[in-house]
């Protein structure tokens, strides 16, 4: 089975800026540090806020692990705006600007939330038998700053990634190489700013002021924009190509203005511009023509071969080959699209039954207890040392094996997360099983917030194994998506990546409130609970098990029908 994802390296975008003081890993390290510290604040939120919701706004366990889904989701979901104002219309430098500005102001209006009393509700008495629910006010307040929040992480993720993938020149085989490697950086300088907010920043919300911690987040966002800013001068920058979505409009249209007419077998009688080296669309290589979805090459199809019409002369009746390959390209890369979303779906689980799971358990480490949250720092931990793992032992030796330089390709890569995420919610859901036996052995079954007496260290090889799949998976979807993209796309195209685990949230989301809704039985409890030792989270995290399975097998037909992006070679200009 090939499950190569083939790209055409020798074409050429011409480079407009002097490659010796622009480019490169000149500009990286502007890129990968403030995307650390960008990660670091978002973070600083995400691994902690199903506790916030729970502990600070008194909501329900499952409530609160939808809206942290929901908002997780959006602020993914969001991507799509950055990716296509970067594209069409500012590029990818000012978009990235302007989207991490408006985080920035996000985690003001959300410290301010955590830190003045009148913003949130007061704390459980021990003599109350109901917590006193936050104010519409409070509510509001809380979720604009979220949603702002949402909105500028989604917005600057697609643009800063592919314009740290831009900075390499992939008609150079070396700075090619380099740009491969790029992606498995950018994720380190990620896992790293998650790493350091799930441990200092986690303690700090949860032993001393949830204000003080969102504030240190607010003061990240501020020092990532800074630094980005920083490498402005050394910066290369693509024009944008204009808006990719009237592109793909005019092709369905043209195509089907022209359903009766039957496209020419011979690609050559399609139309292309010929007066210049690049495709009609700003600063992007010519695509060559594909077989696959022939009826869209109508799009492309001349009339009058003599000489054009008023109305041919019209996108919305005679497009190029490139401008249809294009539209080609976005059907391809769907079915693997469609199979990240359940794979991140039940990631996803890492961030908040992961979390509440724990929080039963023993979290004791001698004297100093740990917060639950802090637990997905194991997760981070694996990430890291896998990323290293993965291009220093695995890649050389696959190399070896199988003579392609990647080691593997990304589309391989992503199918090995998939089966490795299979392993992780089986171990979840054994470990879920033996503390369900803990607390009935212990007679625990009514004690909602009593810890049961087993170690939350046995969590440890379910966050490890989440980790590695998030290595194989996530990068690979980064680098699948930019190099499988078009030129003018690229934004869009990891936007893919991005909308995929956005939509993911979403899935977790419809997931959680089914499950509960047909497993709740006559005292009101179903398999989430929000007393876990009344319910059967195991059976949960087995049928989520299940359905990676399942994904993995129609991900790998997928996968071995895909066939990968061919530009057409042409000579380098300057």
């Amino acid at each position: 089975m090939d499950l190569e994802s083939s790209r055409d390296t020798e074409p050429v975008i011409p480079m407009r800026k002097r490659k010796i003081t622009t480019g490169g890993w000149k500009t990286s390290p502007f890129i990968l540090v403030s995307q650390c510290l960008a990660t670091l604040g978002f973070q600083g939120v995400t691994v902690n806020l199903v506790l916030y919701l729970t502990k600070v706004l008194h909501d329900g366990n499952a409530p609160a692990a939808n809206s942290v889904s929901n908002w997780s989701g959006t602020a993914f979901f969001t991507s799509v705006i950055g990716a296509f104002v970067g594209d069409a219309y500012l590029g990818r430098y000012l978009t990235t600007s302007i989207f991490l500005a408006i985080d920035f102001v996000g985690f003001l209006l959300l410290s301010l939330s955590a830190s003045l009393p009148s913003l949130r509700p007061p704390p459980c008495s021990d003599n109350a038998l109901e917590c006193r629910q936050a104010t519409t006010v409070q509510r509001a307040t809380l979720y604009s700053a979220l949603y702002i929040v949402a909105l500028g992480n989604g917005g600057y993720q697609p643009t800063m990634s592919a314009l740290g993938a831009d900075q390499f020149d992939d008609s150079d085989p070396s700075e090619k190489n380099q740009e491969n490697v790029f992606f498995n950086w950018y994720y380190v300088a990620l896992t790293t700013g998650a790493l350091i907010a799930a441990t200092l920043l986690v303690y700090i919300e949860n032993n001393i002021s949830w204000g003080l911690g969102y504030g240190l987040c607010a003061a990240s966002l501020g020092v990532s924009l800074s630094v980005f800013l920083c490498g402005t001068p050394y910066y290369r920058q693509s024009k944008p190509g204009g808006n990719p979505f009237v592109r793909i409009a005019q092709v369905l249209v043209a195509s089907a203005r022209k359903i009766g007419v039957e496209a020419p077998l011979n690609s050559d009688f399609l139309y292309e511009v010929e007066d210049h080296k690049e495709a009609a669309i700003a600063e992007s290589r010519k695509i060559a023509h594909s077989q696959e979805f022939r009826f869209l090459d109508k799009a492309a199809t001349r009339i009058d071969t003599q000489e054009f019409s008023t109305a041919e002369k019209s996108p919305w009746y005679l497009c190029t080959v490139s401008q249809v390959e294009e539209v080609k390209c976005i059907i391809r890369m769907t079915p693997i699209w469609v199979g990240n979303i359940l794979f991140s779906s039940i990631y996803v689980q890492m961030l908040t039954l992961f979390i509440v799971q724990g929080a039963t358990m023993n979290t004791e480490l001698g004297n100093f207890k740990l917060p639950p949250a802090t637990l997905s720092t194991f997760g981070t931990i694996s990430v890291i040392m896998c990323t290293f793992c993965y291009e220093y032992c695995l890649v050389p030796c696959m190399r070896r094996m199988t003579g392609n330089q990647r080691g593997l390709t990304p589309l391989q890569r992503m199918g090995t997360g998939f089966f490795i995420m299979t392993l992780a919610m089986m171990a979840a859901a054994i470990v879920e099983k033996y503390r369900l036996d803990i607390a009935r052995k212990h007679g625990m079954l009514d004690e909602k917030e009593k810890p049961v007496p087993m170690s939350v260290f046995w969590q440890i090889p379910q966050f490890f194994l989440v980790g590695a799949a998030e290595v194989f998976t996530f990068i690979g979807q980064l680098d699948f998506f930019y190099e499988q993209a078009p030129d003018s796309i690229r934004g869009v195209g990891v936007a893919f990546a991005y909308i995929s685990y956005a939509l993911g949230n979403y899935v977790s989301t419809l997931l959680v409130i089914v499950v509960n809704h047909l497993t709740r039985t006559g005292n009101g409890d179903g398999w989430i609970s929000d007393n876990l030792n009344r319910g059967h989270l195991d059976w949960f995290f087995w049928l989520m098990a299940s359905l990676s399975v399942l994904n993995l097998a129609v991900y790998l037909m997928s996968a071995q029908r895909y066939k990968g992006i061919k530009l057409k070679s042409i000579a380098a200009t300057s």
